[in-house]
């Protein structure tokens, strides 16, 4: 066990949960230590170091060892499959300097309105906003420097051919982590994006609750047709889970009934990470919730999103990066994470193991 984490064991801090207003005992800290089981969910590939979604990424967070390949999956005009976080590109690339005018009325250039040839020719960057007076101001200063290297746009089926082979070439298997990204969006747009996701994630071999994918959406309208139509008509059985945010389209699912209900479609949750420790809590005293205990008691797994160790982004009952994890994996009991640093989860993890 780590020294910090035998200072604050011996110092018999007890670790209290609320729920719905109740006060409720959790167990003892750390009295669980098992980290089998444990995943890590490399997000958006290793996009603490490299720019985001990009192969590069993907083949370092590999090379860090995590557990699953995260990606956001989106379709182009011409219904090829991207990996790709935003339905946009003004945040990651130079698409307004490559083709002035094609923005849509909001300003903003879609990955929809763009062939993937046109796509490829885009310069792919670290995350940046543009500020009222015109400058580029890097989301995460500290992260690979805006407008450096050589990255590009690539295809679901390119990062799929890419996790294979290095599975392949060093006996692993790897799983992948793919979102089908705002679906009713596509529907609009005359997209079928999650018939297009599955049928790819066929062709490469994933068919059944065995195969080493989750495949994620935060549209549970979305989930329950994927599990009760696409699914079946293609003639596979995959792991889905439900992405959930703190707004009141998930509030339903925060409960035990709730759970045993979204059960029916789902193998898992994926919650954001305040939906379980709550912001308001301190060093000494933890707020869970029963989100994890009663997703648990339905037989799904949760893993919730995002753990980063950037300025700003390690909440203020934490210690540290290290420390955060210590309490989502062994107190909140989470099954696995979405980072940014997975080499830092997969380094704690084995520590503990």
């Amino acid at each position: 066990m780590a020294t910090a984490a035998i200072k604050r064991f011996l110092s018999g801090v007890l670790v209290m949960g609320l729920v719905v207003g109740n006060v409720v005992p959790i167990e003892p800290a750390y009295a669980q230590r098992d980290a089998a089981g444990k995943i890590v969910v490399a997000h958006r590939g290793a996009s603490g170091y490299l720019p985001e979604h990009t192969l590069p990424a993907v083949a370092m967070a590999y090379a860090m060892g995590a557990d699953f390949m995260e990606q956001d999956v989106v379709m182009t005009r011409d219904d090829q499959l991207i990996v790709w976080h935003d339905l946009t590109l003004d945040r990651n690339t130079d698409v307004r300097h490559q083709f002035p005018g094609r923005a849509r009325d909001d300003g903003r250039h879609y990955v929809v309105d763009f062939d993937l040839a046109e796509l490829r020719q885009l310069r792919v960057t670290e995350g940046y906003r543009v500020d009222e007076s015109g400058v580029e101001r890097q989301i995460y200063p500290q992260r690979f420097p805006l407008w450096q290297g050589s990255f590009q746009i690539h295809t679901f089926a390119e990062q799929l051919e890419m996790v294979q082979g290095m599975n392949l070439a060093s006996g692993q298997d790897i799983g992948i982590y793919p979102e089908i990204k705002s679906p009713a969006f596509h529907h609009d747009n005359g997209k079928d994006l999650s018939t297009a996701i599955i049928r790819e994630l066929k062709r490469f071999g994933y068919t059944s609750k065995d195969s080493n994918v989750f495949v994620q959406t935060f549209e549970f309208d979305e989930l329950k047709r994927v599990h009760e139509e696409v699914l079946p008509a293609l003639g596979v059985e995959l792991k889905l889970v439900q992405l959930m945010g703190d707004d009141e389209v998930y509030q339903w699912m925060l409960s035990a009934g709730g759970m045993r209900d979204l059960a029916q479609y789902a193998d898992g949750v994926g919650p954001e990470k305040g939906m379980i420790i709550s912001p308001e809590s301190t060093r000494s005293g933890l707020i869970i919730s029963s989100l994890v205990s009663d997703a648990h008691q339905a037989g799904m797994q949760v893993h919730p999103y995002t753990f980063r160790q950037d300025e700003g982004q390690i909440p203020a009952y934490a210690d540290d990066f290290d420390h955060m994890l210590e309490l989502f994996y062994f107190e909140a009991n989470v099954d696995g994470v979405f980072t940014d640093f997975p080499d830092r989860a997969v380094d704690f993890l084995r520590e503990y193991d």
